[in-house]
């Protein structure tokens, strides 16, 4: 898997259900975090179980627009040695009744620190997700595509995000507590050059809380990875 797959679908699997904390999130957001300093710390787990590292996020800022509230985060990861460190930030935009995040953001930080200094066009669909999710539910695809150009040569990176839905209730424990969740599943693709990956994911969501756990497969189907919410401070 190449690293901007990688760091793509670590955001990703976050993006698919965050903390919610105080007046904001009851009004505006079921499942996402609404007020500045808003934290969660999850532990990553490898297809073999070992632990490969932690993430963790933080709510930095909460404006009004006419859109809706923007709300700014940021991730941290370090692996399990706390060697190899990054940082990054996104964006996403509650209306009331959705959640949207600005693909572009999606692709700040880190993500783009490779690429710095040459040519990029970006496009996308941003993803959404409802306030109130339903077994069964289908939810909207999306999308990146980023084109750099370098040496006279167009490079294009795609990622596809198709196949979303809720699929069942669950309960679940974590180091971080026992919770009632929805479980997401979805699949993405991305397409570098002449790679192509896919992997699928699915996201225990709780209401009031956020996400719990997601683990991630590889094209056969067997467990690639896994994520696990350890604690929270609101």
């Amino acid at each position: 898997m190449n690293p901007f797959f990688t760091r793509f679908a670590f955001i990703i699997i976050l993006c698919l259900g965050l903390l919610p904390s105080g007046i904001h999130a009851q009004n505006c957001s079921t499942y996402y975090p609404m007020e500045v300093g808003t934290r969660l710390e999850y532990e990553i787990y490898g297809r073999n179980g070992k632990t490969e590292g932690t993430q963790w996020q933080e709510v930095t800022s909460v404006t009004e627009t006419p859109e809706g509230e923007k709300v700014m985060m940021n991730i941290g990861f370090s692996d399990a040695r706390e060697k190899n460190t990054y940082e990054s930030e996104y964006g996403f935009t509650c209306t009331g009744s959705a959640i949207r995040i600005d693909y572009q953001s999606l692709l700040s930080g880190a993500m783009l620190d490779q690429y710095e200094g040459m040519e990029m066009e970006i496009s996308g669909t941003d993803i959404e997700l409802p306030n109130n999710l339903v077994v069964g539910q289908d939810l909207p695809d999306a999308r990146v595509e980023m084109t750099v150009k370098m040496s006279g040569i167009n490079m294009k990176i795609a990622v596809d995000m198709t196949n979303r839905r809720v699929e069942k209730k669950e309960s679940v424990t974590t180091p971080a507590g026992t919770f009632d969740c929805f479980v997401l599943y979805s699949e993405s693709q991305s397409k570098m050059m002449m790679a192509n990956t896919t992997i699928s994911s699915r996201t225990w969501l709780a209401e009031g809380v956020g996400m719990v756990q997601s683990e991630t497969y590889n094209k056969n189907g067997k467990l690639d990875g896994r994520m696990v919410l350890t604690s929270m401070r609101r």
